[in-house]
């Protein structure tokens, strides 16, 4: 509720006496307080409803154009303009004056501050368009989806200029939690994507961080997209996996100390490719175990809609280390069969 319809309403629960203060040469007649304008002249042209759920609301018959709430008689009465209305009423309701909110600059375009903004402006993704949109994707989401939110009306400027879309969030974290940036997905609210030029941007401080599923410790899988790495959570749901957004930025990822295995979910091109080569290339002395994870298809959503959980976890199972298999693909029902 506004502060001008806060201070109406508390006005109108007392019309009677704020007739009485401000228009002292009317009187009461019936349900209404009778007077001649809102200067309080004498006369029978303006009435106040004083009771009922219109009470406070009045009009003046001579003049058409002139009706309102007590703050609006308020104003007119004494002269007033809209915020020393507002606090002229306060001060016959004998209310405390508003704290003064201290208002921020605008963070700067594309900064690490504006995608914070950003994502904490959005809300949860729980039945939210943008978990609709993962689901058509064959996506299960994981317990902690505190990464992922979802904004209904986000700014994308193109080539048409600046038109408003929802959009899924995802945070980009440092290995301390702290956002440095967010990954967004303009959605159609029809379905899948929205129809523009470039559907996926991200803002922020991006290298070396990653949307982030699961703590890592000593095994945990790296990935391009957001839609691959919440595929590989779908099946290997104690899987740490963090989705670099794209090849060039999986080639830099910052990796965790004390990591001992990194599966690398690589798409299936060249890019994907050379962002594994890379970070072969800079393990420490070959301290970590680098492993390629590869799809059938293009990446592994792809492999999630075409193969289905129970194949996409049998050609994931070729590819793990065997203690691996054991330790996130093997449920807990089927290690009872075993």
């Amino acid at each position: 509720m506004s502060r001008a319809v806060d201070l109406a309403r508390r006005l109108g629960e007392q019309a009677e006496a704020v007739c009485r203060y401000y228009l002292p040469n009317g009187r009461r007649q019936g349900r209404y307080w009778i007077c001649g304008d809102v200067m309080g002249t004498p006369g029978r042209s303006l009435y106040v409803r004083l009771s009922g759920e219109r009470a406070g609301k009045w009009a003046d018959a001579a003049v058409a154009s002139e009706h309102g709430d007590l703050l609006d008689l308020i104003a007119l009465n004494r002269g007033l303009d809209y915020r020393a209305a507002l606090d002229e009423a306060r001060r016959f309701l004998s209310l405390p004056a508003p704290m003064i909110r201290r208002v921020e600059p605008p963070a700067p375009s594309g900064s690490s501050e504006a995608a914070r903004r950003l994502f904490a402006a959005s809300k949860p993704i729980r039945g939210t368009l943008a978990e609709r949109y993962l689901q058509s994707r064959g996506i299960i989401l994981p317990a902690d989806v505190s990464v992922l939110r979802f904004h209904p009306h986000c700014f994308h400027r193109g080539p048409q200029g600046r038109e408003i879309w929802p959009v899924l969030i995802a945070a980009v974290t440092d290995f301390d939690s702290a956002i440095t940036g967010v990954h967004r997905t303009w959605l159609d609210p029809g379905g899948g994507k929205a129809p523009l030029d470039q559907p996926r941007r991200a803002m922020g401080y991006l290298a070396g961080n990653a949307v982030r599923f699961g703590a890592a410790s000593d095994v945990m899988t790296a990935a391009e997209g957001i839609e691959t790495a919440l595929a590989l959570k779908t099946v290997m749901p104690a899987m740490p996996v963090a989705a670099a957004l794209s090849a060039a930025h999986l080639a830099a990822l910052v990796l965790p100390a004390g990591l001992r295995r990194l599966y690398v979910a690589r798409d299936n091109d060249e890019a994907g490719r050379f962002a594994l080569e890379r970070l072969r290339a800079r393990s420490r002395a070959g301290d970590i175990d680098i492993r390629a994870l590869m799809p059938r298809a293009e990446d592994f959503n792809a492999d999630l809609l075409t193969l289905g959980p129970d194949r996409l976890q049998t050609w994931l199972a070729e590819q793990l280390a065997p203690d691996d298999v054991q330790r996130f693909l093997v449920t807990d029902e089927r290690r009872r069969c075993v």
